[in-house]
């Protein structure tokens, strides 16, 4: 580690190889947590950079609990977290919508960081009972076309950072690779980030992975399409600028997408939502993010009947259905 150390404080950047290797050492214990938290805060004071993060990615990967899903060929709806806005579970919610309409959702998820309430917070808090029994997963894909993957269950190799982590107290680059590093491996992704700089990165990323992507920004600083600023979008299809209104949806307040003080708040908000009580600026926010994830599965799919698909998921009560049933399978 004192040659990495030395190396990166001279502004040197490492290899795929080497990032792979320097994280496989980590999740074996051969770092004391003083050195880790050196390693750790290089990338606070740098960008880091694409082969660095590919290489991390590939050693998590290697550690992780071995799943393979392809059978399903699933899309898993994330956002990276770290805007301090406090919404609520828009992506958890646009998970259930998928599953309601007919697609596979395999959500890669953990406890809130920035928020109230993680899609593990507001999951738990309704009974259901985290695992890495793939044949349980496999069930709940196959029946309520949706399956969730609780990030510390499914990646053990990272419990050696997480006292540094909580220790420093800031965003690090682990964060960065939380949505890459879902043991599944999804061909389908759809991403929020919360600053242009990181959606590029995401982008170049997604790029040499090879998958089908969609890449999300609000320009006022949301990891997801708030409808409260013009957003920006990456796929594999090239980049695309939207007003709300451009959308079809008018621009909401910051405050009406709030999350609430509490996991109970944040919950009931998830539930109102399923249950078609949620306020029009709720309503619409998870509609048009459940298109963007729809248009990634079928990018040749107009975002209006992506929309629709969505909408009539929620009216019709089968994302409230698909919910209910995950959650019987998970107990």
């Amino acid at each position: 580690m004192k040659q990495i150390l030395n190396r990166l404080f001279e502004h040197e950047s490492l290899s795929r190889d080497e990032a792979a290797a320097v994280m496989t050492n980590i999740a074996a214990g051969e770092y004391n947590e003083s050195q880790i938290a050196a390693f750790i805060s290089v990338y606070l004071m740098r960008s880091i950079e694409l082969e660095e993060v590919i290489g991390f990615r590939d050693a998590l990967l290697q550690l992780a609990i071995p799943m393979d899903l392809s059978e399903f060929d699933p899309l898993d709806i994330v956002g990276t977290g770290g805007d301090g806005k406090n919404t609520f579970n828009i992506s958890t919610c646009s998970c259930f919508t998928l599953a309601g309409a007919g697609y596979k959702v395999a959500k890669h998820g953990n406890y809130g960081a920035t928020s109230v309430s993680g899609s593990s917070n507001v999951l738990e808090y309704y009974g259901a009972k985290f695992t890495t029994d793939i044949d349980v997963v496999r069930r709940s894909l196959d029946e309520s076309g949706f399956g969730y993957l609780h990030a510390p269950f499914c990646n053990p190799a990272m419990k050696n950072v997480a006292p540094v982590r909580k220790n420093l107290g800031v965003r690090t680059f682990f964060n960065v690779l939380g949505p890459l590093i879902s043991p599944i491996r999804p061909q389908y992704q759809c991403l929020g980030v919360y600053n242009l700089k990181m959606m590029r990165l995401y982008n170049y990323i997604y790029q040499n992975l090879g998958c089908q992507y969609s890449v999300v920004h609000t320009l006022d600083g949301y990891d997801e399409i708030s409808l409260t600023d013009t957003c920006k979008v990456m796929t594999n299809l090239g980049e695309f600028v939207y007003t709300p209104e451009e959308l079809g949806f008018k621009k909401l307040e910051q405050k009406e997408l709030w999350g609430g003080n509490t996991v109970d708040e944040a919950a009931q908000i998830f539930m109102n939502v399923l249950d078609n009580k949620a306020t029009e600026a709720q309503h619409n926010v998870v509609i048009i993010n459940s298109a963007f994830a729809i248009q990634t599965r079928n990018p040749y799919k107009s975002l209006e009947q992506c929309k629709a698909e969505a909408a009539e998921s929620l009216a019709s009560g089968r994302a409230k259905q698909t919910f209910l049933k995950f959650v019987e399978i998970y107990k």
